[in-house]
């Protein structure tokens, strides 16, 4: 798991994060996976990249799962980087025999319809570019309860990580059932 804040489990209690739950699924499935989170609070898709083969020569995952891009595009960092990056990332991995599961985030409305929405498309065309896996939007039902979040307005509160986790099961699930 290569990610930021959202999967780093910023702001909540050790163990409650969606990554901490998916461990525990998989536990409960008796799925025989051990999961490595490389998550960074901060990180950007330049520093997942920089990162990456140090993790890759370390661990040597089956698969993984790359959750980038927000600190991208709150800090309002050129899109083209971004993807490009991001497609670096799936390369790379996938030269080190690891399936790769992309996971999408959307970009507040007050950064204007233009870079919101290309931002967003940004994934859906790594998707479909590169063949690999999407959740297109890891907070989709989350952010429809402002409750839901820390005071920051940005990072989930424990109680919505179980939904997070739901959001990226479907596509998770069958690569690691493979």
């Amino acid at each position: 798991m290569v990610g930021d804040s959202l999967s780093a489990e910023y702001g909540l209690a050790r163990g409650s994060g969606w990554v901490a739950l998916l461990e525990q699924k998989l536990k409960s499935e008796k799925l025989d996976a051990r999961i490595v989170n490389a998550s960074i609070s901060g990180d950007t898709t330049s520093g997942g990249r920089a990162r990456l083969p140090a993790l890759l020569a370390q661990h040597k995952p089956n698969i993984v799962v790359l959750e980038l891009g927000a600190n991208d595009g709150l800090r309002g960092l050129p899109i083209p980087s971004a993807e490009e990056n991001l497609r670096a990332m799936v390369k790379l991995s996938r030269e080190n025999k690891a399936k790769v599961l992309l996971v999408g985030i959307h970009m507040p409305a007050n950064y204007g319809r233009s870079y919101t929405e290309r931002f967003t498309g940004m994934y859906k065309e790594l998707s479909t570019e590169m063949k690999v896996p999407l959740v297109p939007y890891m907070l989709q039902g989350v952010d429809l309860v402002p409750a839901n979040f820390q005071q920051d307005r940005l990072h989930p509160l424990a109680g919505a990580h179980p939904v997070i986790l739901n959001n990226i099961w479907p596509q998770l699930a069958p690569l690691i059932k493979q």
